[in-house]
């Protein structure tokens, strides 16, 4: 089969690559429905993050089971399931306290922007739906399988509640779906960080209340001046740069709560400021899993419709130009359809 290639910055190649198999009794291998380029992609493809030698991509997923391994007991050929990220057993201490992106056994999965992906311990990873889906609904439970479930464990992880105002710093497809996640937690005013006009439209269809368009130390006056000099009951920080992490923290109000779901670089926190700023810290990988069976619920439900985050869709093959597109900031997401 063909298979998505990374092998410069720059480059991505869609060409032939090794067919998944059944390789341990606990894998299952999956034929793709949808898969997507995400924002953490454009990091190893803007060259700010490593690879050694060609890297195989992808990451989010949903699909038709075709085969399973002999240990496999609640997923079986013919289901249409949806998968985190990161592999997890389910049953290690960490996935128990609802961190199964931490699991003993954790696998990131890496290979999912081809026609068909084995995916490990899939009893722990892999959800399926009661029926297979209708192709309508497909984008949205793709999101569930990563942006959205980072979304909501951004907007879980720093706590917000009804009736709360929260700020969303970064209007990528995790941010907006920070939005969204928000607004269904029941927070009252929710300030999204946007300086893209389509992306502060859909903030809004979302549930944002308020647009700063204000970055860096701006960006926290411009907080600070809409909420009285207090700052914000919770900010999720989704971008995952030194930047948008000291404008999350100033934001915050004392006492308050950060999250923060983008992966770091070149992020250092000063631990004189972060001792005075009496914030809450929260945030990593997301554990995808943990609220996977209620956001596939949610979408089947038809309560929310987080697939509006893909304002470009593409056949498989011409996943470059999905990269492209979203490094050059002319879509928010692109869908890939094998």
């Amino acid at each position: 089969m063909k298979g998505t290639v990374l092998h410069s910055p720059g480059d991505v190649r869609f060409e032939t690559v090794d067919d998944p198999t059944i390789v341990a009794p606990t894998d299952a291998v999956i034929r793709i429905a949808a898969t997507c380029v995400c924002g953490s992609d454009l990091w190893p493809y803007r060259g700010l993050q490593p690879i050694e030698g060609p890297t195989r991509m992808g990451h989010e997923y949903c699909g038709y089971v075709e085969e399973v391994g002999k240990s496999v007991t609640s997923i079986k050929p013919g289901q249409f399931v949806v998968g985190s990220f990161a592999t997890s057993d389910n049953t290690c201490p960490h996935c128990n306290y609802g961190y199964q992106s931490s699991c003993t056994q954790r696998e990131f999965i890496s290979m999912a922007q081809s026609p068909v992906l084995r995916v490990p311990l899939a009893d722990g990873t892999l959800v399926p739906t009661r029926e297979v889906p209708s192709k309508e609904s497909i984008p949205s439970l793709l999101t569930t399988s990563d942006v959205l479930g980072t979304g909501w464990f951004a907007a879980d992880a720093a706590n917000v509640k009804p009736g709360a105002t929260v700020v969303v710093v970064g209007d990528g497809a995790v941010g907006l779906l920070g939005v969204m996640s928000a607004k269904h937690m029941g927070a009252e005013r929710i300030i999204a960080m946007s300086r893209h006009e389509p992306r502060q439209k859909l903030a809004r269809e979302f549930g944002a209340t308020d647009i700063v368009t204000e970055r860096g130390d701006d960006g926290v006056a411009r907080i600070l001046d809409m909420t009285d000099g207090v700052g914000a009951d919770s900010v999720l920080e989704c971008v995952g740069m030194q930047e948008s992490m000291l404008q999350a923290i100033r934001a915050t109000r004392r006492g308050g709560h950060v999250s923060f779901v983008g992966v770091p670089h070149g992020v250092a926190l000063d631990g004189q400021e972060l001792f005075f700023s009496h914030v809450h810290l929260h945030g990593g990988p997301a554990p995808v899993r943990r609220y996977l069976p209620d956001l596939i619920q949610l979408v089947l439900d038809g309560e929310i419709d987080p697939g509006k985050v893909f304002d470009l869709v593409l056949p498989l093959e011409q996943v470059a130009e999905g990269y492209r597109a979203m490094d050059e900031r002319r879509a928010i997401k692109a869908l890939l359809q094998p």
